[in-house]
């Protein structure tokens, strides 16, 4: 769950350049000969589609000083930000219903921060009386229990995913967590770099025991006391890179056993506590619960307490006093983000907001953006592509029969969910007023912290997204075989009804082939129409898809990366989404014709266009070469020119010729669904 911490040159064109001035120095002989016919140029759209299709969009849109990227997309980010804060405006102002109350208080006590500063660390003291009344070792799992209560996980993380032997439902995972660092390296590796950064730490967490509660004289040794604490935890914590796959995550162990098994840390009561009834958890680090357990009998209570009180601290810095604030930003902002400055007011409040209460906000924002007509448009395209993946992959030439047979049975039973998810909320919470700002978020917190609990437990696995509303996404889930479209992706570039049905598909519809296709790959294989975690390939399709994989590679491989000298895009590195957006545009093509028996050559331009049009970005040198590292998407350019060159239809609407940049030879195109 959320918790509160946690452009291309035209050698062509050039060489037609120097052959007309060749051919200009002997006028005498050019005045006694035929002329010889010029070879045609290379239209602007056969060269380079995505800096025509973009001109407009590059020209109006220059990287300012000081930026790493401009993008289309994240200009849709940024309108649905403005458009959560209008709407919270509104709430503030002449609230509809309950839950914009609550959302309207909660927005207009982030906003006041004179009343922010004036709170001081007040929002906190319950919590601080509550760790300061520990006496006893046995206080103190009851203690850790209230803490993830309120949406603050210490000593360990705890929270709902789906059981990998029954995908019909979620059970609670018990994982590793209650440090401050992000990494449980930090604490061990003994490197200069890593010492420094330790010691920037230990200063940091000096801070934030002075703002809880610590004299002068105990601040030394009380900083050590945490640091300590977590260091025992990072000693028996797996290596982040340990924790990426699913499956070495997944350890089921029944819950009646955990009473005897870890009887200090009364894990039972801990369920108990979060309102947890059911007869499995997954605890794939016993280890570091066992430590845990032996931790609470033999460290003292005072210990604890210090321990508890800076985890608090530190989790309700960002929305507490300046001296809070500025103590966190200069460490988790600073040092570890890079950050030069913190965000705005009204951004840091909104992103407290959607932390604490996302889906509240995510069903007013729906109520408010998301017309019906544009819902059911939606859907009714969505249908269309699903279609159309079904076609292909009865028609590819590839999969095996056997395969096929089992994508048939799962694309129809794939579900589709646009604009927010089918199953409501429980919106009772206590009313929140607009007197205290880190009150509300502790409320709104603890809200969201019970709906979380409650997704625990047989048919409860589809209750809620891992994306919310008003965040623009469309995603597979692979799981619940779903197809999931929020609210606020539906709007231009990808969502513009105005343009028509051909830029609908060549956009939205593309993503949604992009994102279904994600069902029927390497990785959507490994669940079959049951919903059952099994491979259903054979090794011969695992073969043929692989090589479909190394010609697309191959093919990225070939592009200069933009903003970059002398640099490749890595192939392998963003396979996986290349291969997605060439299923995409596949589908969105077949899902169009289908539609419009008969359009025109403008209605096909379109389509290309609009796909092209969501990739549009400027890079600085400096954001580019992070990028180039670590990005599994390729850069804008090629994420339109890459699949357009694979299609013959885009070569036909254009008349691009073979040889011409924008149509690789018949031999060389990769089909996967056509």
């Amino acid at each position: 769950m959320p918790q509160l911490r946690n452009a291309l040159s035209k050698p062509s064109l050039l060489a037609f350049a120097l052959v007309a001035a060749l051919g200009a120095t002997d006028a005498h002989a050019a005045a006694k000969k035929k002329k010889a016919p010029k070879a045609p140029a290379v239209s602007a759209e056969c060269t380079d589609f995505y800096s025509s299709a973009n001109a407009a969009w590059l020209t109006a849109n220059p990287l300012p000083a000081g930026v790493g990227s401009v993008t289309a997309l994240g200009q849709l980010r940024e309108r649905s930000e403005q458009q959560q804060r209008a709407l919270l405006d509104a709430a503030m102002q002449s609230p509809q219903g309950n839950v914009q109350k609550l959302l309207g208080d909660f927005w207009a006590s982030g906003l006041d921060e004179a009343a922010v500063e004036a709170d001081g660390s007040r929002p906190i003291a319950p919590l601080l009386d509550r760790i300061n009344g520990i006496k006893r070792a046995k206080d103190v799992p009851a203690a850790i229990a209230a803490l993830h209560q309120v949406g603050i996980p210490v000593a360990f993380n705890f929270s709902p995913d789906v059981d990998l032997k029954a995908l019909d439902r979620h059970i609670g995972y018990f994982s590793q967590g209650g440090m401050g660092l992000p990494d449980p390296a930090y604490y061990t590796r003994s490197d200069a770099e890593t010492r420094e950064l330790l010691g920037r730490y230990q200063n940091y967490v000096k801070q934030i025991l002075t703002l809880t509660g610590t004299k002068p004289e105990k601040l030394d040794a009380e900083a050590l006391a945490v640091i300590d604490l977590e260091t025992r935890l990072a000693r028996v914590s797996r290596p982040l890179q340990d924790l990426r796959s699913p499956l070495a995550n997944y350890v089921p162990v029944a819950t009646k056993d955990l009473a005897k098994q870890y009887k200090n840390l009364q894990l039972d009561a801990f369920l108990k506590a979060q309102g947890v009834t059911d007869d499995t958890v997954s605890m794939a680090n016993p280890a570091l619960f066992a430590e845990l357990n032996t931790l609470i009998a033999t460290i003292k209570p005072e210990q604890w307490k210090t321990y508890l009180r800076w985890q608090v601290g530190d989790a309700m810095a960002p929305y507490l006093a300046k001296s809070f604030r500025d103590a966190d930003f200069e460490f988790r902002g600073r040092v570890l983000k890079g950050e030069a400055a913190p965000a705005p007011r009204w951004q840091h409040v909104l992103a407290a907001i959607n932390t604490a209460a996302g889906p509240m906000l995510g069903r007013e924002y729906a109520g408010r953006y998301l017309p019906s007509s544009s819902k059911d448009k939606a859907e009714a395209v969505a249908r269309d592509v699903r279609e159309a993946l079904a076609r292909g992959l009865e028609g590819n030439s590839w999969m095996s029969a056997a395969a096929k047979a089992e994508a048939k049975s799962k694309i129809d039973k794939l579900k589709i969910e646009v604009g927010t998810p089918r199953r409501d909320l429980d919106y009772s919470v206590q009313p929140m007023g607009r007197g205290s700002f880190g009150s509300n978020i502790l409320i709104a917190s603890t809200w969201r912290h019970r709906e979380e609990m409650k997704r625990i437990g047989k048919g409860n696995a589809d209750r809620r997204w891992d994306v919310l509303p008003q965040q623009p996404a469309l995603a597979y889930d692979l799981a619940q075989n779903r197809l999931i479209v929020t609210a606020a992706v539906l709007q231009a570039p990808v969502f513009d009804v105005a343009r028509g049905d051909s830029a609908l598909f060549g956009s939205y519809g593309a993503l949604v082939g992009h994102e279904l296709s994600r069902g029927f790959d390497l990785r959507g294989r490994m669940v079959d129409a049951g919903g059952e975690i099994r491979d259903w390939w054979t090794p011969a399709d695992v073969t043929a898809w692989n090589a479909l994989g190394a010609r697309v590679a191959a093919q990225y491989n070939g592009y200069p990366f933009p903003a970059l000298t002398a640099a490749k895009v890595n192939g392998t590195l963003t396979l996986d989404e290349n291969l997605a957006d060439l299923a995409g545009v596949e589908l969105a093509w077949d899902a169009y014709t289908h539609a419009q028996l008969a359009p025109n050559t403008g209605a096909k331009q379109t389509l290309f266009r609009s796909w092209s049009e969501l990739w549009a970005q400027q890079l600085s040198p400096a954001e580019a070469a992070q990028r180039i590292a670590t990005d599994a998407h390729a850069p804008g350019q090629w994420r339109s020119n890459g699949p357009l060159s694979n299609q013959p239809a885009f070569a036909e609407s254009f008349s691009c010729k073979a040889g011409q940049p924008m149509r690789r030879g018949d031999a060389e195109q990769v089909r996967i669904w056509r």
